[in-house]
């Protein structure tokens, strides 16, 4: 049987093909690695103008509380994330992530207050267990709905000057703010976050009219269509993680640097504190620090340290301290980049370690992230 043909196809797969997309499965799905211009070019692109990103792939979830109280629905999410959610204001949405009962993370996500319920944006990979864990842990409270839409992300310095001509409105939202949409006569889901460290806006479009929203966006002259590989040296860059390589069940979220995360409402002292999977371990985190973290790393030279890559403390490389999560060329800073985890001894800036590649101890520096200054608009 021909692997490509067991692959699920987004809303915009056609679009895709018809751009002459270089195509790669990735989390079940048939997707846009790269266009004709290239990963560099389609990476400062963004930086530089505005690129359209097909992020179909994700689960788009809704939480409906059964009681109708939508504060119901906050509490019960509460149950699984250590977000303070019942804070959260309608129009407003928070990065968190599912725990597992050892702190691990078992997925991050974005979480939007809509008023009568909660959206529920998830990672394509873990969407069917992310539901499955809704479902079993709080099921008996809310309804859980995996929505059929598509979802694009415009990002880039030019995102709100393209996206001002279908919807004038925009220019009042602010980084994480959600509202319904009217793009022309197409009912849309419009969030202002993004995961390049641009500026940038996430729409969630009637699967039968995505084609048609895409194709406005991609008329306009700053805009070019953006695959999987500019995706991962954007996000590299602004030194956020990609779940599967620098966070998963293995990893804390004060670990992994996510902190900052998790709101006063509960930490130890907060109206809500605890109540989450792992809560013991990651409030003894919070208060008395972790032992290892995720680092920025900075290779010298211009050859990249990739994934995987071994970091010892010593150039002869006898003492394995950690290993790198991402890593690669980034496009914008015109040098390598790469995140991993060390000791806390070891994670102050300016710290040396090593990373083995192809058997030689390459010097390494540990640097603050990002790497790049974020242009979010607060």
């Amino acid at each position: 049987m021909d692997e490509t043909a067991a692959l699920k196809k987004t809303p915009l797969h056609a679009l895709h093909v018809a751009l002459g997309a270089r195509m790669v499965p990735f989390a079940g799905y048939d997707m846009p690695v790269q266009y004709a211009s290239g990963v560099l070019k389609e990476h400062i692109q963004t930086r530089t103008s505005a690129g359209l990103f097909d992020v179909s792939h994700m689960g788009q979830v809704i939480v409906r509380a059964r009681s109708g109280n939508n504060e119901d629905a906050a509490l019960a999410l509460e149950s699984l994330v250590p977000v303070d959610l019942v804070g959260l204001k309608p129009g407003r949405q928070r990065y968190g992530f599912f725990t597992d009962e050892n702190g691990g993370i078992l997925d991050d996500l974005m979480i939007a207050n809509r008023g009568d319920h909660f959206y529920v944006v998830v990672n394509a990979g873990c969407k069917h267990e992310d539901l499955a864990h809704l479902q079993t842990h709080i099921g008996d409270r809310c309804e859980i709905t995996l929505l059929d839409r598509a979802l694009v992300a415009l990002q880039g310095p030019r995102a709100q000057a393209v996206l001002v001509e279908l919807w004038a409105g925009l220019c009042d939202m602010k980084f994480m703010d959600v509202r319904d949409v009217g793009l022309h006569d197409v009912p849309c889901l419009v969030s202002r976050s993004g995961y390049s460290g641009e500026d940038g806006f996430e729409i969630s479009i009637p699967a039968d009219k995505a084609e048609t929203v895409a194709k406005w966006l991609l008329e306009h002259p700053d805009v070019q269509p953006i695959g999987l590989g500019a995706r991962d040296s954007l996000r590299l860059e602004a030194g956020l993680c990609l779940y599967g390589n620098d966070i998963d069940k293995t990893t804390s979220p004060v670990e992994a640097g996510l902190e900052w995360a998790i709101q006063k409402a509960r930490r130890i002292g907060g109206a809500r504190a605890g109540g989450f999977p792992g809560a013991t371990r990651i409030l003894q985190e919070l208060e008395n620090g972790a032992p290892r973290r995720r680092v920025g790393l900075k290779p010298e030279g211009k050859a990249p340290v990739r994934g995987h890559a071994k970091l010892y403390a010593d150039a002869a490389g006898q003492t394995e301290i950690g290993e790198v999560t991402s890593g690669g060329f980034g496009p914008s800073t015109e040098f390598p980049v790469a995140m991993g985890y060390v000791p806390t001894s070891h994670a102050l800036p300016g710290t040396q370690v090593f990373a083995e590649v192809r058997g030689k101890y390459l010097p390494v520096t540990v640097s603050a992230l990002p790497f790049v200054t974020p242009t979010y608009k607060r």
